[in-house]
């Protein structure tokens, strides 16, 4: 029995049947053509040999009855793989448009809470000859960088793979009883919530800071006085439903370099003006580019080096996107001291914020919030404090494989919510910056449309002169 962090349990009281709170990505495998037959099964005990290394595999959580307070990770005693691992075949012809929108179907479904937070599909009948294979698991078990770790424990450096020792024999505890379950629960909450008094007075300071620096960065529009920092009203800050809408795009990563390199940027800074070109772009077009800037949130990890836990250690900061601004030089360098900002308040916040929430009411609480504010947005009470979602995540540079196949492609997908119905988040695998942009169908039906458009943000941003 193992107690989740208060933000790991977080993601569970705050999900509803229209906002999963699961993780994902789409991969291409190069499978040779006589080994395709047999590929998922071949998967299947490639994953099985190695559940022991990663405890998000074989774990599921155990809730107290009126939740009256946080669960807790137990082991699970029959991990079912035919459940976990499923095979699908795309119909004739087998379109990348058709991957995409299995991929939406797929991404818009919940998990099951009575096994383990996680379901991989191996997906045939791509007419290019390539195997997919996607990938959801719970964010209450993981965040991008530890997804990074567990891509690393279940893929090899080298078709031929590693050898994995055996796993150890399993022995399983009793289930625990309500009294475990219960003191375990007030334990923690005493705890934590110490630590919560001492952090609230800090934790404001950084909050306050942020809103201050992004409120300096984005100049007001024209007749209005400068206030508090808030997205203005765009198409994909609306309520949303369950359905969603998923594109990838590519972008090769040393062009982003090159243009990071001439412009004294960061990779992250240009991966936002990317981002912002092409929301610009798609605004434009449809005659809804606002005149203030949009505001983008930017996921952030809060890891020490070499922190390999299977848990959510991330914040989120704001940043401008400067799509006020419509020339892309000038765009570039606002995006780039807004982005360093954040990159200053995120260090001084590592040390303040806690990653840890009190136990006992948190599901009352958290679901009630998520009700809430859903209810709000229906009735538009908030103005959006983000239009969007915007996370790129360091990955692997060398090839890898799973069960003797080269993975061609990392193709995140994330979570959108009520008010901020678009996610943009970045792979960096191999030499490739892979998007994944996930949208909430009420939002954004057209995502591929803006998945194109950082194609032409970036022949424009290569465009600028130093």
């Amino acid at each position: 029995m193992k107690s989740l962090s208060g933000l790991d349990a977080a993601f569970l009281h705050l999900e509803t049947p229209e906002t999963p709170m699961h993780v994902g990505s789409l991969h291409l495998f190069r499978v040779p053509a006589r080994g395709r037959a047999k590929f998922a099964e071949r998967v299947r005990r490639h994953v099985e040999g190695r559940l022991h290394l990663v405890p998000v595999f074989t774990r599921r959580i155990a809730a107290l009855p009126f939740d009256i307070a946080s669960p807790v990770w137990v082991e699970d005693r029959d991990v079912d793989l035919r459940w976990h691992i499923r095979r699908v075949k795309l119909p004739k012809p087998g379109t990348m448009a058709q991957l995409e929108s299995l991929v939406s179907r797929l991404h818009a479904q919940l998990l099951d809470r009575e096994r383990p937070l996680w379901q991989f599909h191996v997906i045939e009948g791509l007419r290019t000859g390539e195997v997919a294979w996607y990938a959801k698991i719970h964010h209450a078990t993981l965040d991008g960088a530890a997804g990074v770790k567990l891509a690393e424990a279940l893929l090899d450096a080298s078709p031929r793979g590693r050898k994995v020792a055996a796993a150890p024999p399993r022995a399983l505890e009793e289930a625990p009883g309500m009294a475990d379950l219960l003191g375990a629960a007030i334990a923690k909450s005493v705890a934590e919530y110490a630590k919560l008094l001492r952090a609230i007075p800090d934790a404001a300071r950084v909050v306050s800071d942020s809103l201050s620096a992004i409120a300096s960065l984005a100049a007001p529009p024209k007749g209005r006085r400068r206030g508090f920092p808030v997205g203005p009203a765009t198409p994909f800050n609306v309520p949303i439903g369950a359905a969603r809408t998923f594109a990838t795009a590519s972008i090769p990563l040393a062009e982003v370099k090159a243009i990071a390199k001439r412009h004294g940027a960061k990779v992250n800074d240009v991966v936002l003006a990317l981002v912002s070109g092409a929301a610009r772009a798609w605004l434009a077009g449809k005659g809804a580019l606002p005149e203030a800037p949009l505001v983008a949130a930017m996921p952030v990890s809060l890891r020490a080096e070499g922190d390999s836990i299977y848990t959510t250690r991330a914040t989120m900061v704001l940043a401008t996107l400067a799509t006020h601004i419509a020339d892309p030089k000038a765009r570039l360098e606002a995006i780039r001291a807004s982005a360093g900002n954040a990159k200053a308040l995120t260090i001084k916040a590592r040390s303040i914020i806690p990653m840890d929430l009190p136990a006992i009411g948190a599901p009352w609480v958290l679901s009630g919030i998520a009700h809430a504010y859903g209810y709000a947005q229906a009735v538009k009470a908030f103005p959006p404090l983000a239009n969007l979602v915007v996370s790129n995540v360091p990955g692997p540079q060398a090839p890898l494989y799973l069960a003797g196949a080269r993975m061609l492609s990392w193709w995140p997908a994330s979570i959108v919510e009520h008010g901020l119905g678009l996610n943009v988040t970045v792979e960096s695998y191999c030499g490739s910056l892979d998007f994944g942009l996930v949208a909430a169908k009420a939002a954004m039906p057209d995502v591929r449309k803006l998945a194109d458009a950082l194609y032409d943000a970036l022949e424009e941003l290569k465009k600028i002169r130093g």
